[in-house]
């Protein structure tokens, strides 16, 4: 059914479009979100079976985020008998302040503990450690694909709609409204929330937003060579031997998921090559760092990250207009506490995300 006004609209149904008209509608809307790809598609950042559920983090304005966002998590509940999270726990080690995370955690009730080398390495024999470690049992992994599924079907039940394989082409803001161009027609909208991730500066060329990277990453999933126990973790490596941070997480089915943060090349969403990148350096690391895995077993994975130069969310309104961006490939586990803070920008004018997360 074609929509010719709707309160809200919604463009962008990955993760965090999702997520905000989920809030919306627990709040009492009908959102309506518009997604340019098909459901399930594999062209922006939110597809794939899990994401690092990590909280190895010590800044306040992402731990208020964190905390909101486990909220929403908890809320979803479970799905197919089994919670949106794995808590399995995270671990992580290498050049970072250890003890500063753990007192933030800590200080917020978040479990953070910090083992001996040999004590981590007793815990998880598929991993090497040569430096003491923090571990987080209230850590692990995102069931991304589930997530995706789940916050449909929540958006649906309450009265809401998700437009698949409808794509906007223009955003207008006019003094009565916002006007959604489509392939077939216009939708008016009172707000309009924006998370359309790679190809944020493509649709509001002049909100000023900061500079937005896109890069495509290709982690990779290896096979486990025993029955090692596995968390999800963070290494913090030497750069002169490795491009960036490893990152990584066990995903059933699949493997072990290991990559380096932000380490891809420069890409335009609309002609993305799918090249795998550093995959030499990927197999050097896990040879050296994680005996529990075969090295020559990698099956590489293709996403995209939009990120800011200093990896900081956007979260802000102007006009009519709120946008969500840049998440710097470290925002899905925040999902449901963006979604929750795009849904306040969107309802109160005068509302403000937290001062990092802002527009110039």
């Amino acid at each position: 059914m074609s929509v010719d006004a709707v309160e809200v609209a919604v463009v962008g149904g990955g993760v965090m479009g999702l997520a905000t008209a989920w809030e919306l509608a627990r709040r009492g809307l009908r959102p309506v979100v518009f997604e340019r790809f098909a459901r399930g598609h594999r062209e922006g950042a939110s597809h794939g079976a899990t994401r690092n559920f990590n909280n190895a983090y010590d800044e306040e304005h992402y731990l208020d985020l964190l905390v909101r966002a486990k909220e929403g998590w908890d809320a979803l509940g479970l799905v197919d008998g089994e919670p949106l999270l794995r808590l399995h726990g995270l671990v992580t080690h290498g050049d970072v302040d250890l003890g500063s995370i753990e007192r933030r955690l800590t200080e917020r009730g978040i479990h953070a503990e910090i083992l001996s080398s040999h004590d981590a390495a007793s815990r998880w024999a598929g991993m090497r450690f040569t430096d003491a470690a923090l571990f987080s049992r209230d850590a692990g992994v995102a069931r991304a694909s589930a997530t995706i599924g789940e916050l449909e079907r929540r958006i649906v039940d309450a009265g809401g709609e998700v437009r698949w394989d409808t794509p906007v082409t223009r955003i207008d803001e006019t003094d009565i409204g916002v006007d959604l161009v489509l392939t077939d027609g216009r939708v008016r909208a009172d707000t309009v929330v924006v998370t359309v991730g790679a190809w944020t500066t493509k649709m509001l060329p002049g909100l000023g937003l900061p500079r937005l990277a896109v890069t495509e990453e290709t982690p990779a999933h290896f096979r486990p060579v025993d029955g090692s126990v596995w968390p999800s973790f963070n290494h913090y490596v030497d750069p002169a031997r490795y491009p960036a941070t490893v990152y990584g997480m066990p995903t059933p089915g699949e493997g072990i998921k290991v990559g380096f943060h932000r380490v891809g090349d420069p890409v335009d969403p609309d002609a993305r090559p799918h090249r795998i990148t550093h995959a030499a350096a990927l197999a050097d690391y896990v040879r050296e760092w994680m005996p529990g895995v075969d090295p020559a077993s990698a099956v590489p994975i293709s996403c995209t990250y939009t990120s800011t130069d200093d990896s900081a969310f956007v979260l802000d309104r102007r006009g009519r207009i709120v946008v969500g961006a840049g998440f710097s490939g470290h925002g899905f586990k925040f999902a449901p506490g963006v979604g929750a803070v795009l849904a306040d920008l969107a309802l109160d004018a005068t509302a403000l995300a937290a001062t990092p997360f802002r527009l110039p």
